[in-house]
């Protein structure tokens, strides 16, 4: 009998902590894939979402969604989507030569078909952003197959610009998150 008890109070605290570490897991979302519930021994899931471009849209789709306010008759992910297309071809597709002149350094930027489309959109929106910002100068100027994009800066500066080159210039500036999500909100940040 003695025995019986003990067993019995042993499979009920057996119980209790199943349940107790199952209430301590994170809820499967309503996203996830059968079958994909979290292995304790698995160790730390990814998280990525494999792309870069997709990881961006899903951050941007997981902040709207968190948001109760969220005007989603304005949302419009697929303009994200075209801008990190472009975002995609200027920084992996576009011919980029450099030529030093005085106080800065004038990019030439050429590509074809929409590489040629994304240079223009992405140079231009870039250098309206930025004019002005520490001191520097940003001009465009379009050509039949992309941009020339001058960029003067202060003396002390000469050396940065130079290393940042024209991908640095164009990833300068902690604008391009809010400036995702205002386009992901239906916005046009390049007005």
């Amino acid at each position: 009998m003695l025995r019986s008890l003990l067993l019995s109070c042993l499979l009920l605290s057996g119980q209790a902590a199943a349940q107790a570490f199952a209430q301590s897991m994170p809820n499967p979302t309503a996203g996830e894939m059968p079958g994909m519930a979290m292995d304790a021994n698995a160790g730390q899931i990814p998280t990525q979402g494999g792309q870069s471009a997709f990881a961006a849209i899903q951050e941007v789709a997981e902040i709207l969604q968190a948001n109760p306010a969220t005007d989603w008759t304005r949302v419009n992910i697929e303009a994200l989507r075209q801008h990190l297309i472009d975002m995609d071809n200027v920084t992996l597709h576009a011919d980029v030569t450099s030529e030093p002149i005085e106080g800065g350094i004038r990019f030439t930027v050429n590509g074809a078909g929409p590489v040629k489309a994304s240079i223009q959109r992405m140079t231009s929106a870039h250098a309206m952003t930025m004019l002005g910002a520490e001191g520097w100068q940003f001009a465009t100027l379009n050509t039949p197959s992309g941009v020339v994009m001058t960029v003067a800066a202060p003396a002390k500066d000469a050396a940065k610009l130079k290393a940042l080159g024209f991908i640095g210039v164009m990833t300068s500036g902690m604008h391009h998150q809010m400036h995702h999500l205002m386009i992901a909100r239906g916005g046009n940040p390049h007005q």
